[in-house]
């Protein structure tokens, strides 16, 4: 789950399903005047898709709830089912987050196919992304093993014109 994956995972959650190749150069045959400058475009727009849907995750784990969020604008597929059960169960235990994660994500591997995909790696820190008590606003106590700064994986897909966050994956790797 993304939460457990994010907050608790920090007690050890990971999923085993990770990309590591390095990212793609752009073809010699490239017909576009400046390759790298569509490499870059294509990256930066990766990234806003991926920080679109940590966006939108911040803010629905603020009040354990999706729904007013743009979370589904980004975000579908696997990585939505694992957010909304995270949603769940934190809405019957009566909890929210406070705070933000920072993240520094990197474009790690764009494939051009009949549907795009790209991997982006990121270091996660919940330093200031706390776990509260709903109603008391105190902390939830965690684990004290868990990793604040953890390697989290994403994978992407081109839907159209739009890249959409599919798959989370939250290592049990510090960062």
């Amino acid at each position: 789950m993304l939460l457990a994956g994010s907050l608790l995972t920090l007690a050890g959650c990971s999923d085993s399903g990770s990309n590591t190749s390095s990212k793609t150069s752009p073809s010699p045959t490239a017909v576009s005047p400046s390759p790298s400058s569509t490499v870059d475009a294509e990256d930066a727009a990766v990234l806003a898709a991926y920080q679109s849907s940590w966006d939108a995750q911040t803010q629905a784990y603020g009040k354990a709830s999706s729904a007013g969020t743009d979370l589904k604008k980004n975000t579908t597929l696997r990585a939505l089912f694992d957010i909304e059960h995270d949603l769940e169960v934190m809405r019957k235990a009566g909890q929210v987050t406070t705070g933000k994660p920072v993240i520094n994500p990197k474009v790690v591997k764009v494939t051009a196919a009949k549907i795009p995909t790209a991997t982006v790696t990121d270091c996660i820190d919940t330093t200031h992304w706390i776990l509260t008590d709903k109603d008391s606003k105190k902390p939830v106590p965690l684990p004290t093993t868990r990793l604040i700064k953890y390697v989290s994986t994403a994978t992407l897909e081109m839907w159209g014109k739009t890249w959409m966050v599919t798959k989370l994956t939250a290592q049990e790797q510090a960062c």
